[in-house]
Formats: C-alpha cells, sequence, structure tokens
C-alpha cells in the first residue's frame, strides 16, 4: 500500500477503504509519512468530501492512534458533555457540579481555548492553586469521592488528532465536516464514558454559521457515537451571541457560581439547565420532566455548588472562592464602551466579541501565550436591547491599559445598532438523537 495511491484515489473521488485510512493514520502518527503527503490527503478530503463510512473509520483510526482510556474502576454511570466551542460558553462549571450532585459521574477532560473561543480548564486555572494535571489515579479517586473531576486532556490520547489539528490549521482545512468530526469524537470515544451529550453550536460565534450545518455535524457525531456503542444525543445551541454577560476566565468562573447560587443570567441559566437535564435523562435518571425538576432542586439546595467547592479542593484550589467570589484578583484597569447611537442593538458577530476579549489579554494566539485571568468583558446590553447614544454597554478589563484601543475598536466594529428591534432567536434550535 502506498500514500501516493491513497492520496490519488481521494483527490478523484472515490471512497477510501478502512485499511486505507488505518494506513494513512498510522503512518503519520510514526511519522513514516511526511507533512507534504498528509497536507495533499487533507485537501483532498476537503474538496472531495467522505461518506459516514470513512469518517467513521478516520474517527475510529484517530481514537486508536494512542491510549484509550479504561474508567472501570469508577463506580456508576458515567456521562460528559462536549460543547463545540462559544463565546461565554461556561457551562461545563455548572452542569458538571449539578449532575456530579446527581449521583451521576463525570470524569471530564477538557481543553484549553485557542483563537476567540475559551477553554475549560484556562477558566478552572483562574481559581487559586486549582490543578488541572493529576495523575489517573488521583483523578479516578475524586470521581469516585465526589462524582466529578475536570482535567486536561492527556498527551498520550488520540495524537493523531493532535499533529492532524496542527497541519489543517496551516493549510486552510480546519473548516471540513468529516475532519471535524474525526478530531472531536476521536478524542471523546478514547475515554470511557457510557454517555456523552454534544452541545453543537451554531451562527456567529460558532464554526457552523446555520441551523442547518450544525444539525448535518450533530447528526454525523450522534451516529458515529452508537456505533461505538455510547448513548448520545445532541443539542443545537445558539451562539450568535456571547453566552450569558461575562466573556474572560475568571469573570466566567463568577458568572458560573452566581448561576449554582440561583442569581445567573437568563441565558446562561437556561441553557445549563437543559444540558444538565439531558446529561442525566440520557444516564437513566427519569423522564425529562423529573430530570428537569432534579437539576432545579440541586441548584436551589445548594447542592451542586457544594460539589464544586469541593472538586475546588480536591484539585487543590482555594474553596473559599466559590463561597466568595469577591476574593478573585480584580484587573487593574477598566473602561466603558458606550453605544455610538439610539436604537436597538440589531445583531453582534460573536466571534468578534471573543477577539476582542482575546485582545485584552483573556485569550492566546499560540498555545506558549500567558492569560491574564482577569482580563475580559462584562456586557451590560447585548442583542435585542434598546440603547440611548451614550449608554454604557460593555465593560471591559485588563491588566494593561494599552491593550483597550484595539479591543474597543474591534467591540464596537462587531456590534450593530439599528432602528428596529430583531426578532428573537430561540437558545436551542433542535434535539438530535
Amino acid at each position: 500500500m502506498r500514500m501516493y495511491d491513497i492520496i490519488k484515489k481521494k483527490r478523484d473521488g472515490l471512497a477510501l477503504t478502512e485499511q486505507e485510512i488505518h494506513f494513512f493514520i498510522d503512518g503519520y502518527v510514526k511519522g513514516e509519512i511526511p507533512d507534504y503527503q498528509a497536507s495533499a490527503f487533507l485537501m483532498a478530503v476537503y474538496y472531495k468530501g467522505m461518506n459516514l463510512d470513512e469518517t467513521r473509520a478516520l474517527t475510529f483510526a484517530v481514537r486508536d492512534s494512542g491510549v484509550t482510556l479504561d474508567f472501570s474502576n469508577i463506580d456508576g454511570i458515567r456521562v460528559d458533555k462536549h460543547s463545540t466551542g462559544g463565546v461565554g460558553d461556561k457551562t461545563s462549571l455548572v452542569v458538571a457540579p449539578i449532575v456530579a450532585s446527581l449521583g451521576v459521574k463525570v470524569a471530564k477532560m477538557s481543553g484549553r481555548g485557542l483563537g476567540h473561543t475559551g477553554g475549560t480548564i484556562d477558566k478552572l486555572e483562574a481559581i487559586p492553586g486549582f490543578q488541572t494535571d493529576l495523575s489517573e489515579e488521583e483523578f479516578i479517586k475524586i470521581v469516585n469521592d465526589l462524582g466529578v473531576c475536570i482535567v486536561g486532556q492527556s498527551h498520550e490520547l488520540a495524537p493523531a488528532d493532535k499533529k492532524l489539528y496542527a497541519l489543517r490549521d496551516v493549510t486552510a482545512t480546519v473548516d471540513c465536516l468529516p475532519l471535524i468530526v474525526s478530531s472531536i469524537m476521536g478524542k471523546k470515544l478514547a475515554a470511557d464514558d457510557d454517555c456523552i451529550v454534544l452541545d453543537v453550536k451554531t451562527g456567529s460565534g460558532a464554526f457552523c454559521k446555520t441551523v442547518e450545518e450544525s444539525a448535518r455535524l450533530a447528526s454525523i457525531m450522534v451516529d458515529i457515537g452508537k456505533s461505538a456503542g455510547k448513548k448520545m444525543l445532541a443539542l443545537i445551541t445558539d451562539m450568535d451571541r456571547p453566552l450569558g454577560a461575562n466573556i474572560g476566565n475568571s469573570l466566567e468562573v463568577i458568572e458560573a457560581i452566581n448561576t449554582l447560587n440561583g442569581n445567573g443570567p437568563e441565558d446562561f441559566t437556561e441553557v445549563c439547565l437543559i444540558l444538565a437535564t439531558n446529561m442525566i435523562y440520557l444516564a437513566g435518571k427519569g423522564t425529562m420532566e423529573e430530570c428537569e425538576a432534579m437539576v432545579k432542586r440541586s441548584i436551589a439546595d445548594g447542592s451542586a455548588l457544594e460539589t464544586l467547592a469541593k472538586m475546588v479542593k480536591a484539585q487543590h484550589g482555594d474553596e473559599r472562592v466559590i463561597y466568595n467570589p469577591e476574593l478573585f484578583e480584580k484587573a487593574k484597569y477598566s473602561r466603558e464602551v458606550k453605544a455610538d447611537r439610539s436604537g436597538y442593538i440589531v445583531r453582534v458577530d460573536t466571534e468578534g466579541y471573543g477577539i476582542a476579549s482575546l485582545l485584552l489579554g483573556a485569550g492566546r494566539n499560540t498555545k506558549e501565550e500567558d492569560i491574564d485571568y482577569s482580563a475580559g468583558i462584562t456586557l451590560v446590553k447585548k442583542t435585542g436591547d434598546k440603547v440611548e447614544k451614550g449608554d454604557v454597554i460593555a465593560v471591559m478589563y485588563t491588566n494593561d491599559e494599552n491593550r483597550f484601543q484595539s479591543a474597543v475598536d474591534r467591540f464596537m466594529k462587531s456590534t450593530e445598532i439599528g432602528a428596529e428591534k430583531p426578532e428573537e432567536r430561540p437558545l436551542v434550535f433542535e434535539r438530535v438523537e
């Protein structure tokens, strides 16, 4: 078997066999297939696509390229939630402790942010002392004791994805459906979870800009997960506006804590309740109505917040900040952003808001960059809100005041104010099973 023949076959629009796909992944991970041939393969897939069988084979090959985890020492049903990424999306910090407080195990591995989307690990590391690099033994013990633990992804997990993503990033092949599916599901299937709920974002801050694109991505991932023996469902949720009011690491942790106290923003709270309800429903805890009641009760009686505090303490963080968010370090500088005209906020470029936060220091352009955990944006007005010229629509925070101008410029460029109030968009568009 030759890589030349595999590239030519896909270039000509023919379906590859499982053996050919595994040959490519195995050879590339071992360094036997050079980047220039892998790049040609990715571009051929970008233009010619893959059918479901090919996409499934690619996903399983990515999964099997490294270690696969064994969670058999964890007692009980294990459920995970994966988001395709967005701005202000701190749902894992809320839904994981809710689900764990209700007797379902959440053994979660999450990633860091890169570009305009924030990462769960970066948010958690805004908590003083919090450790996301734990031994497997400590990880499993915490999950068994508390029901939840969130750590960074192992370097040994799906190494093919790490190599392929770096290559996709520089060859303009990131936005390719079979490559996206294999990247997300290859990692998820390498973990030993029983149930997976996918939060597939749609809109200006997501990879998929339309509901139709998002639904297609979701249905393929659900199908592949089921073929691997997992219980699956996906929700198509809105990312045409940031989720909640806060963008930035410690700001988002504070908003998650407020939500677990019953005081979160309405949109963010609703999405968290829906995700958590579907997670425990998939784990077999009852009907949707019963599960929703359980989720609301876990917030009302404080058990979800207590679970988060216990997880923080177990992962060597300062749990005092969970009960007193005022203890989080605050940025040295703040600046109000004001409306330049009267009207309604008609639409926003959510990705642009994420980039504005990044420009303040809340994110990284490369994996080596340091993060300013206290930097970010608090939205005072959101899509659909009426504003008068001069009204404060956002407050920005940073420890480097030289960052303000570029961030404000990007934010204002991403905010459209018009005369007519826009139609409301639903927070959840579809449920894919």
